[in-house]
Protein backbone atom coordinates (compact mmCIF):
# COMPACT_ATOMS: atom_id res chain seq x y z
CA UNK A 1 0.00 0.00 0.00
CA UNK A 2 2.23 2.36 0.80
CA UNK A 3 4.69 1.49 -2.31
CA UNK A 4 1.64 2.07 -4.26
CA UNK A 5 0.83 5.67 -2.81
CA UNK A 6 4.90 6.66 -3.66
CA UNK A 7 4.02 5.71 -7.05
CA UNK A 8 0.98 7.98 -7.83
CA UNK A 9 1.39 11.81 -7.91
CA UNK A 10 0.67 14.08 -5.12
CA UNK A 11 -0.74 17.56 -6.97
CA UNK A 12 -4.28 18.07 -7.25
CA UNK A 13 -4.35 17.89 -10.91
CA UNK A 14 -4.68 13.85 -10.98
CA UNK A 15 -2.57 11.39 -12.31
CA UNK A 16 -0.08 12.53 -15.08
CA UNK A 17 -0.41 10.77 -18.29
CA UNK A 18 3.26 10.62 -20.38
CA UNK A 19 2.39 11.34 -23.93
CA UNK A 20 3.20 8.15 -25.80
CA UNK A 21 4.86 8.26 -29.42
CA UNK A 22 2.19 6.19 -31.30
CA UNK A 23 -0.58 8.18 -31.28
CA UNK A 24 1.65 11.47 -32.40
CA UNK A 25 3.01 9.41 -34.95
CA UNK A 26 -0.92 8.21 -36.50
CA UNK A 27 -1.25 12.17 -36.19
CA UNK A 28 1.30 13.29 -37.90
CA UNK A 29 0.71 10.52 -40.56
CA UNK A 30 -3.02 11.32 -40.64
CA UNK A 31 -2.28 15.48 -41.29
CA UNK A 32 0.57 14.18 -43.99
CA UNK A 33 -2.23 11.79 -46.11
CA UNK A 34 -5.00 14.92 -45.47
CA UNK A 35 -2.20 17.57 -47.12
CA UNK A 36 -1.28 14.82 -49.75
CA UNK A 37 -4.84 14.36 -50.41
CA UNK A 38 -6.23 18.09 -50.20
CA UNK A 39 -3.34 18.84 -52.88
CA UNK A 40 -4.26 15.29 -55.04
CA UNK A 41 -8.33 17.11 -55.14
CA UNK A 42 -6.87 20.51 -55.79
CA UNK A 43 -4.88 19.20 -59.00
CA UNK A 44 -1.50 19.74 -57.49
CA UNK A 45 0.75 19.50 -58.71
CA UNK A 46 -0.56 19.61 -62.55
CA UNK A 47 -0.46 16.45 -64.25
CA UNK A 48 1.80 15.77 -67.68
CA UNK A 49 2.47 13.48 -70.25
CA UNK A 50 5.25 11.01 -68.47
CA UNK A 51 1.55 10.90 -65.61
CA UNK A 52 -0.87 10.08 -68.28
CA UNK A 53 1.32 7.58 -69.80
CA UNK A 54 1.00 5.55 -66.78
CA UNK A 55 -3.06 6.96 -66.84
CA UNK A 56 -3.06 4.68 -70.15
CA UNK A 57 -1.31 2.03 -68.79
CA UNK A 58 -3.36 1.78 -66.31
CA UNK A 59 -6.72 2.16 -68.25
CA UNK A 60 -5.42 -0.57 -70.85
CA UNK A 61 -4.91 -3.19 -67.84
CA UNK A 62 -8.51 -2.15 -66.39
CA UNK A 63 -9.49 -2.93 -69.85
CA UNK A 64 -8.03 -6.14 -70.32
CA UNK A 65 -6.18 -4.78 -73.21
CA UNK A 66 -2.92 -4.86 -72.09
CA UNK A 67 -0.82 -5.91 -69.62
CA UNK A 68 2.53 -3.96 -69.54
CA UNK A 69 5.63 -4.43 -67.51
CA UNK A 70 7.27 -0.88 -68.05
CA UNK A 71 6.52 2.07 -68.72
CA UNK A 72 5.28 2.44 -72.18
CA UNK A 73 8.58 3.54 -74.64
CA UNK A 74 10.84 2.10 -72.46
CA UNK A 75 12.35 -1.07 -71.26
CA UNK A 76 12.80 -0.07 -67.21
CA UNK A 77 10.74 1.60 -64.94
CA UNK A 78 7.88 -0.52 -63.87
CA UNK A 79 3.90 0.41 -64.12
CA UNK A 80 3.50 -1.01 -60.45
CA UNK A 81 1.72 2.07 -60.05
CA UNK A 82 -0.49 1.27 -63.01
CA UNK A 83 -1.60 -1.87 -61.28
CA UNK A 84 -2.75 -0.04 -58.33
CA UNK A 85 -4.60 1.98 -60.20
CA UNK A 86 -5.98 -0.68 -62.45
CA UNK A 87 -9.60 -1.59 -59.92
CA UNK A 88 -10.01 2.10 -59.09
CA UNK A 89 -10.41 2.27 -63.03
CA UNK A 90 -12.72 -0.66 -63.05
CA UNK A 91 -14.94 1.44 -60.15
CA UNK A 92 -14.93 4.90 -61.57
CA UNK A 93 -13.90 6.59 -65.11
CA UNK A 94 -9.84 7.09 -65.55
CA UNK A 95 -9.12 10.23 -64.02
CA UNK A 96 -5.54 11.73 -62.43
CA UNK A 97 -7.33 11.53 -59.20
CA UNK A 98 -8.27 7.90 -59.66
CA UNK A 99 -4.49 7.28 -60.75
CA UNK A 100 -2.79 9.14 -57.35
CA UNK A 101 -5.11 8.04 -54.94
CA UNK A 102 -3.54 5.05 -54.46
CA UNK A 103 -0.53 6.41 -53.75
CA UNK A 104 -1.46 8.06 -50.55
CA UNK A 105 -1.53 4.80 -48.52
CA UNK A 106 1.58 4.00 -50.42
CA UNK A 107 2.69 7.20 -48.47
CA UNK A 108 1.22 6.08 -45.10
CA UNK A 109 3.17 2.70 -45.56
CA UNK A 110 6.77 4.68 -45.83
CA UNK A 111 5.98 7.24 -42.69
CA UNK A 112 5.32 3.98 -40.53
CA UNK A 113 8.01 1.98 -42.01
CA UNK A 114 10.73 5.27 -41.66
CA UNK A 115 9.21 5.25 -38.13
CA UNK A 116 10.20 1.62 -37.40
CA UNK A 117 13.62 1.64 -38.44
CA UNK A 118 14.57 5.28 -36.92
CA UNK A 119 13.15 3.71 -33.75
CA UNK A 120 15.20 0.86 -33.82
CA UNK A 121 18.24 2.86 -35.20
CA UNK A 122 18.04 5.83 -33.44
CA UNK A 123 15.22 6.67 -31.00
CA UNK A 124 11.85 6.56 -30.78
CA UNK A 125 11.21 10.42 -30.26
CA UNK A 126 13.91 10.93 -32.98
CA UNK A 127 11.55 8.87 -34.91
CA UNK A 128 8.67 11.04 -34.13
CA UNK A 129 10.16 13.96 -35.31
CA UNK A 130 11.65 12.24 -38.74
CA UNK A 131 8.05 11.50 -39.59
CA UNK A 132 6.97 14.83 -38.67
CA UNK A 133 9.66 16.23 -41.37
CA UNK A 134 7.91 13.53 -43.87
CA UNK A 135 4.34 14.72 -43.24
CA UNK A 136 5.00 18.05 -44.58
CA UNK A 137 6.85 18.88 -48.54
CA UNK A 138 8.06 21.25 -50.85
CA UNK A 139 6.84 21.00 -54.24
CA UNK A 140 9.49 18.81 -55.60
CA UNK A 141 9.31 16.24 -52.43
CA UNK A 142 5.21 15.97 -52.86
CA UNK A 143 4.89 15.69 -56.54
CA UNK A 144 7.80 12.48 -56.07
CA UNK A 145 5.27 10.78 -53.80
CA UNK A 146 1.79 11.79 -55.50
CA UNK A 147 2.38 12.07 -59.33
CA UNK A 148 2.07 8.62 -60.57
CA UNK A 149 5.04 9.48 -63.31
CA UNK A 150 7.07 5.96 -62.94
CA UNK A 151 8.68 4.56 -59.63
CA UNK A 152 8.99 7.70 -57.43
CA UNK A 153 6.38 7.04 -54.94
CA UNK A 154 6.83 3.46 -54.35
CA UNK A 155 10.47 3.06 -53.97
CA UNK A 156 10.83 4.84 -50.86
CA UNK A 157 8.76 2.41 -48.91
CA UNK A 158 10.64 -0.53 -50.68
CA UNK A 159 14.44 0.79 -49.51
CA UNK A 160 13.15 1.81 -46.09
CA UNK A 161 11.44 -1.34 -45.53
CA UNK A 162 14.62 -3.72 -46.40
CA UNK A 163 17.03 -1.92 -44.50
CA UNK A 164 14.38 -2.70 -41.46
CA UNK A 165 13.79 -6.09 -41.86
CA UNK A 166 17.26 -6.60 -42.71
CA UNK A 167 18.46 -4.66 -38.85
CA UNK A 168 14.80 -6.79 -37.49
CA UNK A 169 16.65 -9.98 -39.08
CA UNK A 170 19.89 -9.32 -38.35
CA UNK A 171 19.29 -8.59 -34.69
CA UNK A 172 17.19 -11.53 -33.77
CA UNK A 173 14.45 -10.52 -34.65
CA UNK A 174 11.37 -13.26 -34.93
CA UNK A 175 10.19 -15.26 -31.77
CA UNK A 176 9.92 -18.37 -34.57
CA UNK A 177 11.84 -20.03 -37.14
CA UNK A 178 8.36 -19.60 -39.20
CA UNK A 179 8.20 -15.41 -38.62
CA UNK A 180 11.35 -15.50 -39.77
CA UNK A 181 11.50 -17.12 -43.18
CA UNK A 182 8.58 -15.19 -43.61
CA UNK A 183 10.79 -11.72 -43.30
CA UNK A 184 13.73 -13.55 -44.97
CA UNK A 185 11.05 -13.98 -48.19
CA UNK A 186 9.40 -10.37 -47.24
CA UNK A 187 12.81 -8.79 -47.38
CA UNK A 188 13.29 -10.73 -50.94
CA UNK A 189 9.87 -9.88 -52.84
CA UNK A 190 11.35 -6.15 -52.02
CA UNK A 191 15.04 -6.14 -53.36
CA UNK A 192 12.88 -7.72 -56.30
CA UNK A 193 10.49 -5.18 -56.61
CA UNK A 194 13.42 -2.55 -56.34
CA UNK A 195 14.82 -4.29 -59.50
CA UNK A 196 11.06 -4.31 -61.30
CA UNK A 197 10.05 -0.73 -60.43
CA UNK A 198 12.67 1.51 -60.47
CA UNK A 199 17.01 1.15 -59.90
CA UNK A 200 16.65 4.43 -58.64
CA UNK A 201 16.79 2.58 -55.13
CA UNK A 202 19.28 -0.22 -55.37
CA UNK A 203 21.57 1.63 -53.26
CA UNK A 204 19.73 1.36 -50.54
CA UNK A 205 18.45 -1.99 -51.13
CA UNK A 206 22.30 -3.51 -51.84
CA UNK A 207 23.37 -1.50 -48.24
CA UNK A 208 20.59 -3.66 -46.65
CA UNK A 209 21.79 -6.38 -48.09
CA UNK A 210 25.41 -6.02 -46.85
CA UNK A 211 23.57 -5.78 -43.19
CA UNK A 212 21.44 -8.53 -43.92
CA UNK A 213 24.74 -10.80 -44.74
CA UNK A 214 26.77 -9.27 -41.90
CA UNK A 215 23.51 -10.22 -39.28
CA UNK A 216 22.93 -13.40 -41.15
CA UNK A 217 25.24 -14.83 -42.98
CA UNK A 218 25.53 -18.42 -41.43
CA UNK A 219 21.17 -18.89 -41.73
CA UNK A 220 21.29 -17.59 -44.86
CA UNK A 221 23.10 -20.76 -46.08
CA UNK A 222 20.11 -22.94 -45.74
CA UNK A 223 16.52 -22.34 -46.13
CA UNK A 224 16.32 -18.83 -45.47
CA UNK A 225 18.51 -17.90 -47.88
CA UNK A 226 16.81 -20.20 -50.43
CA UNK A 227 13.32 -18.71 -49.28
CA UNK A 228 14.87 -15.02 -50.03
CA UNK A 229 15.76 -15.87 -53.37
CA UNK A 230 13.03 -16.88 -54.15
CA UNK A 231 10.85 -14.01 -52.86
CA UNK A 232 13.66 -11.85 -54.98
CA UNK A 233 12.17 -14.23 -58.44
CA UNK A 234 8.66 -13.39 -57.16
CA UNK A 235 9.35 -9.82 -56.57
CA UNK A 236 11.32 -9.64 -59.98
CA UNK A 237 8.86 -11.90 -61.80
CA UNK A 238 7.56 -9.21 -63.96
CA UNK A 239 10.89 -7.79 -65.33
CA UNK A 240 12.56 -11.24 -65.90
CA UNK A 241 9.59 -11.92 -67.75
CA UNK A 242 9.87 -8.73 -69.79
CA UNK A 243 14.08 -9.23 -70.63
CA UNK A 244 14.18 -12.71 -71.69
CA UNK A 245 12.91 -11.64 -74.84
CA UNK A 246 15.59 -11.51 -77.85
CA UNK A 247 17.80 -8.12 -77.52
CA UNK A 248 16.04 -6.62 -74.35
CA UNK A 249 18.02 -7.01 -71.80
CA UNK A 250 20.65 -5.52 -73.40
CA UNK A 251 18.55 -2.30 -74.81
CA UNK A 252 17.70 -1.80 -71.31
CA UNK A 253 21.49 -2.03 -69.80
CA UNK A 254 22.52 0.08 -72.41
CA UNK A 255 19.95 2.71 -71.73
CA UNK A 256 20.53 3.03 -68.26
CA UNK A 257 24.61 3.20 -68.68
CA UNK A 258 23.39 5.93 -70.72
CA UNK A 259 21.62 8.04 -68.10
CA UNK A 260 23.71 7.19 -65.81
CA UNK A 261 26.86 8.53 -67.77
CA UNK A 262 28.42 12.07 -67.73
CA UNK A 263 30.06 14.20 -70.55
CA UNK A 264 28.05 17.03 -72.24
CA UNK A 265 27.71 18.64 -69.04
CA UNK A 266 30.63 20.16 -67.27
CA UNK A 267 32.40 19.09 -64.04
CA UNK A 268 30.89 22.38 -61.95
CA UNK A 269 27.59 22.01 -63.89
CA UNK A 270 27.11 18.69 -62.31
CA UNK A 271 28.17 19.69 -58.93
CA UNK A 272 26.12 22.70 -58.81
CA UNK A 273 23.33 21.34 -60.17
CA UNK A 274 23.45 17.88 -58.32
CA UNK A 275 24.52 18.87 -54.72
CA UNK A 276 24.57 22.83 -54.31
CA UNK A 277 20.93 22.51 -56.38
CA UNK A 278 20.04 19.05 -55.92
CA UNK A 279 20.47 18.48 -52.35
CA UNK A 280 18.30 21.36 -51.26
CA UNK A 281 15.60 20.62 -53.65
CA UNK A 282 15.56 17.03 -53.40
CA UNK A 283 15.08 17.02 -49.51
CA UNK A 284 12.23 19.68 -49.50
CA UNK A 285 14.15 22.62 -48.24
CA UNK A 286 13.29 24.78 -51.43
CA UNK A 287 10.09 26.35 -53.30
CA UNK A 288 9.20 25.02 -56.77
CA UNK A 289 12.07 25.11 -59.54
CA UNK A 290 14.10 27.78 -56.95
CA UNK A 291 16.72 27.77 -54.37
CA UNK A 292 18.20 30.78 -52.64
CA UNK A 293 20.55 31.55 -49.82
CA UNK A 294 21.32 29.65 -46.89
CA UNK A 295 19.69 26.40 -48.09
CA UNK A 296 22.52 26.33 -50.71
CA UNK A 297 25.49 25.40 -47.77
CA UNK A 298 22.92 22.57 -47.17
CA UNK A 299 24.13 21.07 -50.34
CA UNK A 300 27.45 21.73 -49.90
CA UNK A 301 27.92 20.61 -46.35
CA UNK A 302 26.21 17.19 -47.12
CA UNK A 303 28.76 15.39 -48.00
CA UNK A 304 30.39 16.24 -44.70
CA UNK A 305 27.18 15.51 -42.70
CA UNK A 306 27.28 12.25 -44.45
CA UNK A 307 30.75 11.90 -43.26
CA UNK A 308 30.43 12.65 -39.89
CA UNK A 309 27.45 10.53 -39.36
CA UNK A 310 29.47 7.44 -40.88
CA UNK A 311 32.06 8.49 -38.20
CA UNK A 312 29.92 8.05 -35.07
CA UNK A 313 28.27 5.18 -36.73
CA UNK A 314 31.61 3.58 -37.58
CA UNK A 315 32.99 4.67 -33.74
CA UNK A 316 30.02 3.09 -32.16
CA UNK A 317 30.33 0.05 -34.68
CA UNK A 318 34.18 -0.42 -32.69
CA UNK A 319 32.74 0.10 -29.39
CA UNK A 320 30.55 -2.94 -29.56
CA UNK A 321 32.26 -5.98 -30.04
CA UNK A 322 30.74 -8.69 -28.23
CA UNK A 323 27.01 -6.93 -28.53
CA UNK A 324 26.41 -8.12 -31.85
CA UNK A 325 22.97 -6.53 -32.08
CA UNK A 326 23.88 -3.01 -31.43
CA UNK A 327 26.79 -3.76 -34.58
CA UNK A 328 24.05 -4.54 -36.54
CA UNK A 329 22.34 -1.02 -35.33
CA UNK A 330 25.32 0.80 -35.99
CA UNK A 331 25.26 -1.09 -39.61
CA UNK A 332 21.69 0.09 -40.50
CA UNK A 333 23.29 3.65 -39.90
CA UNK A 334 26.11 3.20 -42.07
CA UNK A 335 23.92 1.56 -44.46
CA UNK A 336 21.76 5.00 -44.63
CA UNK A 337 25.20 6.61 -44.89
CA UNK A 338 25.96 4.71 -47.95
CA UNK A 339 22.90 4.94 -49.73
CA UNK A 340 22.89 8.41 -49.46
CA UNK A 341 26.40 8.66 -50.70
CA UNK A 342 25.90 6.22 -53.54
CA UNK A 343 22.73 8.06 -54.83
CA UNK A 344 24.61 11.81 -54.82
CA UNK A 345 27.43 10.08 -56.48
CA UNK A 346 25.35 8.46 -59.47
CA UNK A 347 23.38 11.61 -60.08
CA UNK A 348 26.22 13.83 -59.81
CA UNK A 349 28.10 11.83 -62.37
CA UNK A 350 24.49 12.03 -64.75
CA UNK A 351 24.80 14.80 -67.39
CA UNK A 352 20.97 15.50 -65.82
CA UNK A 353 22.19 16.93 -62.84
CA UNK A 354 23.96 19.89 -65.24
CA UNK A 355 21.28 20.19 -67.98
CA UNK A 356 18.15 20.18 -66.19
CA UNK A 357 18.59 20.20 -62.44
CA UNK A 358 15.10 21.57 -61.68
CA UNK A 359 13.21 18.93 -63.32
CA UNK A 360 15.49 16.14 -62.46
CA UNK A 361 15.81 16.83 -59.17
CA UNK A 362 13.00 13.40 -59.02
CA UNK A 363 15.99 11.20 -59.15
CA UNK A 364 17.43 12.27 -55.60
CA UNK A 365 14.06 11.56 -53.65
CA UNK A 366 15.33 8.20 -52.27
CA UNK A 367 17.94 10.54 -50.36
CA UNK A 368 14.72 10.92 -47.77
CA UNK A 369 16.06 8.13 -46.41
CA UNK A 370 19.24 9.32 -45.21
CA UNK A 371 17.62 12.31 -43.27
CA UNK A 372 17.59 10.84 -39.71
CA UNK A 373 21.95 9.52 -40.86
CA UNK A 374 22.29 13.52 -41.22
CA UNK A 375 20.33 14.81 -38.52
CA UNK A 376 21.15 12.33 -35.66
CA UNK A 377 24.11 14.31 -34.74
CA UNK A 378 22.52 17.82 -34.73
CA UNK A 379 19.21 16.17 -32.61
CA UNK A 380 21.89 14.47 -29.66
CA UNK A 381 23.06 17.96 -29.75
CA UNK A 382 20.31 19.12 -29.04
CA UNK A 383 18.94 17.15 -26.44
CA UNK A 384 22.29 18.24 -24.63
CA UNK A 385 20.85 21.50 -24.06
CA UNK A 386 19.51 20.90 -20.91
CA UNK A 387 22.08 20.21 -18.87
CA UNK A 388 24.76 21.84 -20.78
CA UNK A 389 26.93 24.63 -18.82
CA UNK A 390 26.52 28.50 -20.64
CA UNK A 391 30.26 27.89 -21.83
CA UNK A 392 29.43 25.01 -24.33
CA UNK A 393 27.36 26.43 -27.73
CA UNK A 394 27.67 22.78 -29.41
CA UNK A 395 23.75 22.09 -27.88
CA UNK A 396 22.56 25.78 -28.55
CA UNK A 397 23.91 25.44 -32.11
CA UNK A 398 22.79 21.22 -32.81
CA UNK A 399 19.34 23.19 -31.61
CA UNK A 400 19.22 25.90 -33.80
CA UNK A 401 20.19 23.77 -36.69
CA UNK A 402 17.48 21.59 -35.85
CA UNK A 403 14.66 24.36 -35.86
CA UNK A 404 15.95 26.11 -38.96
CA UNK A 405 15.90 22.78 -41.11
CA UNK A 406 12.51 22.03 -39.60
CA UNK A 407 11.57 25.85 -40.55
CA UNK A 408 12.78 25.46 -44.00
CA UNK A 409 11.05 22.85 -44.68
CA UNK A 410 7.87 23.96 -43.30
CA UNK A 411 8.19 27.39 -45.38
CA UNK A 412 7.84 25.41 -49.01
CA UNK A 413 4.76 23.77 -47.84
CA UNK A 414 2.85 26.78 -46.77
CA UNK A 415 3.59 28.03 -50.02
CA UNK A 416 2.32 25.00 -52.29
CA UNK A 417 -0.98 25.23 -50.18
CA UNK A 418 -1.67 28.48 -50.93
CA UNK A 419 -0.32 27.93 -54.36
CA UNK A 420 -3.18 25.15 -54.76
CA UNK A 421 -5.73 26.87 -56.89
CA UNK A 422 -3.53 26.75 -59.74
CA UNK A 423 -4.15 23.18 -59.91
CA UNK A 424 -7.49 23.66 -60.96
CA UNK A 425 -6.75 26.52 -63.45
CA UNK A 426 -4.71 24.17 -65.15
CA UNK A 427 -7.21 21.84 -65.21
CA UNK A 428 -9.94 24.17 -66.14
CA UNK A 429 -7.72 25.21 -68.97
CA UNK A 430 -7.41 21.52 -70.09
CA UNK A 431 -10.94 21.17 -70.17
CA UNK A 432 -11.48 24.22 -72.36
CA UNK A 433 -8.79 23.11 -74.82
CA UNK A 434 -10.67 19.43 -75.08
CA UNK A 435 -13.96 21.03 -75.50
CA UNK A 436 -12.61 23.18 -78.30
CA UNK A 437 -10.73 20.53 -79.92
CA UNK A 438 -14.69 18.34 -79.66
CA UNK A 439 -16.55 21.30 -81.09
CA UNK A 440 -14.38 21.35 -83.94
CA UNK A 441 -14.25 17.82 -84.35
CA UNK A 442 -10.18 17.43 -84.18
CA UNK A 443 -9.84 13.85 -82.50
CA UNK A 444 -6.56 12.89 -85.12
CA UNK A 445 -3.79 15.59 -84.75
CA UNK A 446 0.04 15.98 -84.04
CA UNK A 447 1.42 18.13 -81.17
CA UNK A 448 4.45 18.00 -79.03
CA UNK A 449 5.58 15.61 -76.20
CA UNK A 450 4.03 17.39 -73.30
CA UNK A 451 0.65 17.29 -74.56
CA UNK A 452 -0.42 14.62 -76.82
CA UNK A 453 -0.41 11.98 -74.13
CA UNK A 454 -1.73 14.29 -71.20
CA UNK A 455 -4.89 14.78 -73.57
CA UNK A 456 -5.53 10.95 -74.89
CA UNK A 457 -5.45 10.16 -71.32
CA UNK A 458 -8.26 13.42 -70.34
CA UNK A 459 -10.23 12.20 -72.68
CA UNK A 460 -9.81 8.75 -72.42
CA UNK A 461 -8.44 7.85 -75.50
CA UNK A 462 -11.28 10.38 -77.32
CA UNK A 463 -8.53 12.09 -79.25
CA UNK A 464 -5.36 10.59 -80.63
CA UNK A 465 -2.38 12.05 -81.40
CA UNK A 466 1.39 11.50 -82.19
CA UNK A 467 4.28 14.01 -81.04
CA UNK A 468 6.52 16.33 -82.80
CA UNK A 469 10.84 17.24 -82.63
CA UNK A 470 11.14 20.95 -83.27
CA UNK A 471 11.38 19.99 -86.52
CA UNK A 472 8.55 18.67 -86.99
CA UNK A 473 10.08 15.61 -87.90
CA UNK A 474 8.61 12.44 -85.94
CA UNK A 475 8.70 12.78 -82.05
CA UNK A 476 9.16 10.29 -79.07
CA UNK A 477 5.92 8.62 -79.06
CA UNK A 478 5.74 6.33 -76.20
CA UNK A 479 2.62 4.22 -77.67
CA UNK A 480 3.36 3.38 -80.41
CA UNK A 481 0.02 2.54 -81.89
CA UNK A 482 -1.06 5.60 -81.95
CA UNK A 483 1.65 7.14 -84.45
CA UNK A 484 0.23 4.31 -86.99
CA UNK A 485 -3.17 5.81 -86.78
CA UNK A 486 -1.94 9.02 -87.11
CA UNK A 487 0.53 7.70 -90.35
CA UNK A 488 -3.16 6.39 -91.59
CA UNK A 489 -5.21 9.56 -91.09
CA UNK A 490 -5.94 11.71 -94.07
CA UNK A 491 -5.32 15.23 -93.17
CA UNK A 492 -4.46 15.27 -89.56
CA UNK A 493 -4.46 18.42 -87.34
CA UNK A 494 -2.00 20.03 -85.59
CA UNK A 495 -2.29 21.53 -82.11
CA UNK A 496 0.63 23.70 -80.77
CA UNK A 497 1.10 25.88 -77.57
CA UNK A 498 0.98 28.82 -78.97
CA UNK A 499 4.42 30.73 -79.63
CA UNK A 500 6.20 27.29 -79.10
CA UNK A 501 9.24 25.91 -81.44
CA UNK A 502 6.54 23.58 -83.10
CA UNK A 503 3.93 26.39 -83.66
CA UNK A 504 6.38 28.51 -85.44
CA UNK A 505 7.36 25.76 -87.36
CA UNK A 506 4.47 24.93 -88.46
CA UNK A 507 3.12 27.76 -89.52
CA UNK A 508 6.53 28.38 -91.67
CA UNK A 509 5.70 25.17 -93.31
CA UNK A 510 1.98 26.15 -94.16
CA UNK A 511 3.72 29.22 -95.67
CA UNK A 512 6.55 27.59 -97.67
CA UNK A 513 3.75 25.60 -99.17
CA UNK A 514 1.20 27.82 -99.87
CA UNK A 515 -1.45 25.41 -98.22
CA UNK A 516 -4.04 27.65 -96.16
CA UNK A 517 -5.49 26.02 -92.87
CA UNK A 518 -8.32 27.20 -90.35
CA UNK A 519 -6.73 28.57 -87.05
CA UNK A 520 -8.53 28.45 -84.09
CA UNK A 521 -6.99 30.31 -80.61
CA UNK A 522 -7.91 28.03 -77.33
CA UNK A 523 -6.69 28.05 -73.91
CA UNK A 524 -3.16 28.88 -74.70
CA UNK A 525 -2.72 26.50 -77.74
CA UNK A 526 -3.49 27.06 -81.35
CA UNK A 527 -5.36 24.73 -83.58
CA UNK A 528 -4.11 24.49 -87.32
CA UNK A 529 -6.60 22.36 -89.24
CA UNK A 530 -4.55 22.45 -93.11
CA UNK A 531 -6.88 22.29 -96.31
CA UNK A 532 -4.62 19.58 -97.92
CA UNK A 533 -2.12 17.26 -95.73
CA UNK A 534 1.91 18.53 -95.58
CA UNK A 535 3.36 15.41 -94.29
Amino acid sequence: MTAALMTRPTTGAGPTRRVRPGPVVAALVALGVGYRLYLILSGMPPTNSDEATMGLAATHIAQGRGFPAFFYGQHYMGTLEAYLAAPLFVLFEPSSVALRLPLLPVYAVFCYVMYGLVSRLYSRWFAVFVVGLLAIGSDAVVHSQVSAGGGYPEIKPIGAGALLIAVWLGSGGGRTARVRLIGYAGWGVLAGLALWVDWLILPYVAAAGLVLVFGCRRQLLGWPGLVLVAGVLAGAAPSILHHVRPGVAAQSLDTMLHLSGGGQASVWDRVYGGLLLGVPLGTGLCGPGTCEGWPLALGAAYPLLLLLAAGLAIAAFRTASGFHGERVRQAGRLALVAGGALTLLAYVRSDAAGLTPTTSVRYLTPLLLSLPAILWPLWTAAARLRRASLRDPRPLAGAGMVAILAGSMLAPTVALLRDAPRGQVVAREERALVDALHGLGVDRFYTEYWTCNRLAFATDEGVVCAALHDDLSPGHDRYLPYRAILEATPNPAYVLPIGSVHERAIAQRLADRGVPADVTDVAGYRVYRPAHPIR
